[in-house]
């Protein structure tokens, strides 16, 4: 009984000592409860802080990391193309996607990363989420925005994907670009959203 006992030990030992190996190797991913060769994270980003939380999401989950490009980009200049997003939200329009994603299928686990526009989803997103039959993923959307917080977005991610499992979302402030403030996801930022993105992550049961 007592052999036994300490072969039990033994190999409760060598497990933890391999779990803590694998963790020092790759301390992120090797928390994740998902595969991550059946994830993909896609992502709107104008002034890069959707970019950032979108590769926070990648060291903790792996999978792969997606932009969306359109055919004609919007003008770099800001008032203007606030003018055209709210004529294509009034209208409907969706503007065409440069991107492609030829192996959708192979995904089971989504997440869709955008900025608040006009207090609504940036019509890029509303032209991939039509674009691409999502039934039976799961879906997970995250969000920076500039004060207001999400808006409808997150609401019209859940409409648009009717037929798919809608995770809770997460969302933080990024840039004001009105006001000249781009990139902030930087110094205790970026420490700061890093930290939340990972708690988010827990109590969404996607990272232990």
């Amino acid at each position: 009984m007592k052999m036994f006992t300490s072969f039990i030990h033994i190999i409760g030992l060598a497990t933890v000592l391999l779990t803590s190996s694998c963790r020092d190797d790759q301390p992120a991913v090797s928390e994740s409860t998902i595969d991550p060769e059946r994830t993909l994270i896609v992502y709107l980003s104008r002034t890069k802080n959707t970019q950032a939380v979108a590769e926070m999401i990648q060291k903790n989950v792996g999978g792969t990391l997606v932009a969306l490009e359109l055919v004609t980009p919007y003008p770099e200049h800001y008032q203007t193309t606030v003018n055209q997003v709210a004529e294509e939200n009034r209208t409907g329009y969706l503007p065409p996607l440069k991107t492609k994603i030829d192996n959708i299928g192979t995904y089971d686990y989504i997440f869709v990363g955008f900025p608040t526009w006009g207090m609504q989803l940036p019509p890029p997103m509303k032209s991939f989420l039509n674009e691409y039959d999502l039934s039976g993923k799961v879906i997970i959307p995250f969000n920076t925005h500039a004060g207001y917080g999400v808006g409808s977005g997150f609401r019209t991610i859940e409409e648009l994907c009717p037929n798919s499992t809608l995770l809770g979302g997460y969302s933080t402030k990024g840039g004001v670009e009105r006001d000249g403030i781009l990139f902030v996801m930087e110094g205790e930022k970026e420490k700061q959203v890093q930290e939340d993105v990972k708690e988010w992550l827990r109590e969404i049961a996607l990272v232990k």
